[in-house]
């Protein structure tokens, strides 16, 4: 990239503004804004550089930026693991626009420009977000880099902890929800292979809860596609906790086959983990499945539970016979979303036998739940 034409095809950006760089200075910190308030603003590994980024990837004195006339040049300071401009390494300086993704070696930030006289505070750009993921993404799957959260699954009538799901969560900046790394995972056909990651990190940090609970563990529809693959996935499991108590959630648009779910049923239970189908409701209520393939546990959809107790009579006669049926048929009816006392109480009345919401507990390190945790039962 050469700076000077660069420069040359970009408007003059006026004394008014401030410049920002958003990211995460440690990978377990949050991400936050680092205005440009310097020239030359020195980035790298040392103490008392303008931005220190204390990762053992970036040079000790890695890059500089400037502010010729309001503009913002960075400068590679031969660095070892080098610095890169919307994911190419730049040799000579370059000039960065508002949405450029600057990297100093693997930590990634985003350049932003706050204008006071636009009162801009936030940076967006979809695009400039998609680029962001997919740079993370290559570090997320090969490092490994995600954190395991769990949230309490309750016996309705006491509320004692019977189990937990399990929820995958990344500390990466520009990857931080599940949706922003299936997101980017969906770019590069690699869902199931997340999901896979995502359950083997989760049983790895999740299985040494105490008293054995059930663990909830969620799968991609794009796993349906190969049940093999998902097989393999599930052996992975079982072969790391031998003893934990595993139950597999498939979304009810993914059970869309009857015989592959007859298979994927008895390989389940080959390996002594248990079957259930999650967001039921949400879409197309697969009665017919829940007949020839009966799972251990159905998750009724969040939708349909919160705000119950202000729902019309009928809506709630609905909902009280689909868990009476459930239950008719051997299965474990589950409510999802529960927040309020209200709602909980209305679905204790409606034969709920287990319940999962804010009311219970929110999604948390599986330490926070942890005996004489905040969080854990007393």
């Amino acid at each position: 990239m050469n700076l000077d034409s660069t420069i040359a095809s970009n408007s003059t950006v006026t004394q008014k503004a401030t410049w920002l760089l958003s990211g995460q200075v440690k990978e377990d910190e949050p991400v936050r804004n680092v205005r440009i308030d310097a020239t030359p603003f020195t980035v790298g590994r040392c103490v008392g550089l303008s931005l220190t980024i204390s990762n053992p990837s970036v040079s000790s004195l890695h890059a500089e930026l400037t502010l010729p006339d309001g503009r913002l040049v960075v400068r590679d300071l031969e660095s070892t693991n080098g610095t890169f401009v919307n994911g190419v390494r730049i040799v000579h300086p370059c000039q960065l626009k508002h949405g450029d993704l600057v990297q100093f070696a693997q930590m990634v930030f985003r350049v932003g420009l706050e204008s006071q006289d636009r009162q801009t505070k936030t940076i967006q750009g979809d695009a400039a977000d998609r680029a962001l993921a997919l740079i993370q993404f290559d570090k997320l799957m090969t490092e490994r880099a995600v954190v395991t959260h769990v949230q309490p699954i309750v016996e309705i009538n006491s509320q004692s902890t019977i189990g937990y799901e399990i929820l995958g969560r990344s500390r990466l900046f520009g990857l931080t929800s599940p949706e922003a790394m299936f997101t980017a995972a969906a770019v590069l056909d690699l869902e199931a292979e997340l999901s896979r990651i995502l359950r083997y990190e989760g049983i790895l940090h999740a299985s040494h809860l105490p008293g054995n609970p059930l663990l909830f563990f969620n799968t991609h529809p794009s796993e349906m596609v190969e049940p093999g693959l998902l097989e393999f996935s599930l052996r992975e499991l079982r072969e790391l906790a031998p003893d934990t108590q595993i139950v597999l959630e498939i979304h009810e648009r993914a059970v869309a086959d009857l015989a592959q779910m007859r298979e994927l049923h008895a390989a389940l239970t080959s390996m002594n983990i248990l079957l259930a189908y999650d967001d039921f409701g949400a879409g197309q209520a697969r009665l017919v499945e829940l007949v020839e393939v009966p799972p251990a546990y159905l998750k009724f959809d969040l939708k349909l539970v919160q705000n119950i107790q202000h729902a019309t009579s009928e809506r709630q006669r609905m909902l009280s016979s689909l868990v009476q049926m459930v239950r008719e048929l051997g299965i474990a009816p589950l409510a999802e979303g529960v927040e309020t006392n209200a709602e909980h109480e209305i679905c204790r009345q409606m034969g709920f036998q287990f319940a999962q919401g804010f009311l219970y507990g929110r999604p948390a390190l599986p330490k926070d739940y942890l005996p004489g945790r905040p969080g854990a039962e007393s």
